[in-house]
């Protein structure tokens, strides 16, 4: 089994300072309230009361109240060039206030997001920098448009022109920006940290440790530096050493085992398995299903609605396709694999051409997606989905987005990682055929058309409900009374974080 990270010990929260003391004011007063007390206790307490009400009386304190405020996490630089939520500092609620408005609550029921203002070094450098960050080709475009990338181009006869322009050639590693770009505009955002139920710390997690991991000969210092630099500025926060962590979370644009070394010569990066990063829930496209602070979320598509009509008409156009194949396989063979089970899904595919559609994506041709997969998607009722480099793939979602109902041969490609995102019935969105069968010589194709046409339907109808889900929309604010991906992700934090307040702390 693959190293987890090992579950911290539990401690119990300490009561309130505040409260001991009325305790203790209470108990030595105890005895002067007793009735059968004698008279020069009575007097004692007059005088008490009489002073009493003479401090109460007095035009004004000899101190304010304002000067008790709590400390507020410092910067030791601010983000250049990002524009912050539109609501001003002096417009935000204090904690008390927070609590007491109905709005924010019925608004924000889990609370609001404090983000961290990193040093430039953890996220905006790193973009700059984005013809660097990869040995083979300049990560410039990819990054580009809030990390959406470029507009998709030769889509004009597959998609409807009305949301053409949500379309972009979106890189399936640029969550980081994506996240970034829309807390900063979250609905429930705070600039208060005093008020805030959660922690958003914007490091580039993968994007930094990128070039390293395909560099030749780079060292383990290198691969772990950034990380240990953040994770050291962020536990000198006043609101991490409150909590040791445990209200704060961050998105990594990579999947967790490039992030689990635990020997110097292996690949990747420590980071995860550093003390500071234990308590830091991580919002990943692939996560270890044993580590209860990583989380799976969608890896971004291509489809990056502006409004909620952009949703509507694409949810109408998928439904309404007419699908002239039964199943599809879009990627390449691994040949350096033994017993690839890609090359036994392509060998099938290609023994099946009235019933099957294969893309071929060998090389780099399918990079961030293309026009050739979207269309075969659209056109396919069911799509294979085998595992990938690790047990996840992008191609999930393009798949889902379009339409078209997943094959899985593994349980942990979708069914042990994006819970929060997929419908709770495996059986109502996707169809699971065990590889060791197809391995043995079991048809895909039979076990595809033995399923009815009204549970095809069914089955089409649950993944095109979901497509909100695994979207992220390109709007600062999100879309009006519609969750996307984003959302679902950030409240699924939130809500894990109120659901604990006032039991055991991780320490």
């Amino acid at each position: 089994m693959l190293p987890v990270s090992d579950p911290p010990p539990f401690s119990k929260p300490k009561s309130a300072d505040i409260l001991d003391r009325k305790h203790s004011v209470f108990t030595s007063l105890k005895p002067y309230l007793s009735f059968h007390h004698n008279r020069r206790a009575w007097f004692f307490l007059s005088v008490l009361l009489l002073q009493l009400l003479l401090l109460l009386s007095a035009p004004s304190l000899p101190f304010s109240l304002s000067a008790a405020t709590a400390p507020t996490p410092h910067s030791s630089a601010a983000l250049p060039n990002i524009t912050y939520s539109s609501r001003a500092a002096g417009e935000q609620a204090s904690a008390e206030g927070i609590l007491n408005n109905p709005k924010t609550e019925e608004k924000c029921p889990y609370g609001e997001v404090y983000v961290y203002e990193l040093p430039p070094l953890f996220n905006t450098e790193i973009v700059k920098n984005c013809d660097n960050l990869n040995p083979w080709s300049s990560r410039c475009d990819a990054l580009s448009n809030s990390g959406f990338g470029k507009a998709a181009t030769g889509i004009s006869r597959i998609v409807p022109e009305k949301v053409r322009g949500a379309w972009f050639w979106t890189d399936q590693f640029s969550l980081e920006v994506i996240y970034h770009n829309r807390m900063l505009n979250y609905r429930c955002r705070t600039l208060e940290p005093e008020s805030a139920a959660a922690f958003y710390i914007p490091f580039y997690t993968g994007l930094a440790v990128e070039r390293f991991l395909f560099t030749r000969n780079s060292t383990t210092e290198e691969r772990d530096r950034h990380c240990n630099l953040m994770l050291n500025w962020v536990s000198d926060q006043p609101f991490f050493k409150k909590s040791y962590g445990w209200d704060h979370f961050i998105t990594v644009g990579r999947i967790s085992w490039d992030f689990r070394r635990s020997k110097d010569g292996d690949w990747g990066s420590s980071c995860i398995y550093m003390p500071k990063m234990r308590n830091i829930t991580r919002l990943l496209i692939e996560k270890n299903p044993w580590d209860y602070f990583d989380v799976g979320v969608p890896y971004p598509t291509g489809f990056h609605p502006g409004s909620v009509a952009d949703v509507t008409l694409w949810q109408d156009f998928v439904r309404s396709r007419e699908r002239h194949t039964l199943f599809c396989f879009a990627g390449a063979t691994r040949g350096f694999i033994k017993n690839d089970f890609r090359g036994i899904l392509l060998s099938q595919c290609y023994s099946e051409p009235g019933s099957c559609r294969v893309v071929d994506c060998g090389g780099s041709k399918c990079a961030n997606g293309s026009s050739s997969i979207l269309e075969t998607f659209l056109h396919s009722d069911f799509c294979l989905q085998p595992r990938g480099d690790s047990f996840t793939r992008r191609s999930i979602f393009d798949c889902m987005v379009a339409g078209s109902i997943p094959v899985f041969f593994w349980h942990r490609t979708a069914y042990l990682q994006y819970q929060w995102f997929l419908p709770g019935e495996p059986e109502s969105y996707s169809v699971f055929i065990d590889r060791h069968e197809v391995q043995n010589g079991t048809s895909i194709k039979s076990v595809l058309d033995k399923i009815s046409k009204e549970k095809v339907k069914s089955m089409r109808a649950k993944v095109i409900e979901y497509i909100p889900k695994l979207i992220y929309a390109n709007s600062d604010q999100g879309l009006e009374g519609i969750d996307d991906a984003f959302d679902v992700a950030v409240e699924g934090v939130l809500r894990r974080i109120k659901e604990q307040e006032g039991g055991y702390k991780w320490k």
